[in-house]
């Protein structure tokens, strides 16, 4: 896939990140710590400017290695940084993914994660051809829940103990998309 790709619907643009977004993912994981820190492993409270670097430049190699597909999440009018999401976890012997993504506390609420979860299934399914996607959401975790849902992904059951953020077990929701979903929520 080309690393220069970039998915838009008007109002968010997915596009593989750059080493210049350091500073704004930065700035987005340090506003957001209280509501991501819960959920999500690599965000804690000592959080660095080191770690956003170090993370976009191993971007590359999961790019080409095939891995990981990141995108940083930004508004497609101005640029400004709203979050990242990327496919991930890929079985390639049965063309599956898992999703994920995450918005900036200050940007949550408004469609940012539907609209960027919306862009990524069809890359996913049109591009990758991909047999299904997977979304892990913590059962306790309802606003990703949503987002899961109003992107149309079908609630399957519970996965017990199967996520640890800092020693804390988490039951998760497991969602799942396949391709004839999008055509039934058309």
């Amino acid at each position: 896939m080309e690393k220069e790709l970039k998915l838009t619907d008007g109002s968010v643009l997915l596009r593989p990140y750059r080493i210049g977004d350091a500073d704004h993912l930065y700035e987005a994981v340090r506003e957001s710590i209280a509501e991501l820190s819960v959920w999500m492993p690599w965000c804690h409270a000592d959080y660095s400017i080191e770690e956003s670097r170090s993370w976009i430049e191993s971007r590359a190699e999961a790019w080409e290695k095939e891995t990981d597909y990141d995108f940083a999440i930004t508004d497609a009018k101005d640029g400004f940084f709203l979050g990242g999401c990327g496919l991930n976890r890929f079985d390639h012997a049965n063309r599956t993914a898992n999703i994920g993504y995450w918005v900036r506390t200050s940007r949550t609420k408004g469609g940012v994660a539907t609209a960027a979860m919306q862009l990524l299934v069809k890359l996913g399914f049109e591009d990758l051809e991909l047999n299904r996607i997977e979304i892990m959401v913590a059962v306790d975790n309802k606003a990703s829940q949503r987002i899961a849902e109003k992107t149309g992904a079908i609630r399957e059951g519970i996965l017990r103990s199967r996520w640890i953020v800092r020693e804390k077990v988490y039951d998760m929701v497991m969602f799942s998309l396949i391709p004839g979903d999008l055509t039934l929520s058309s």
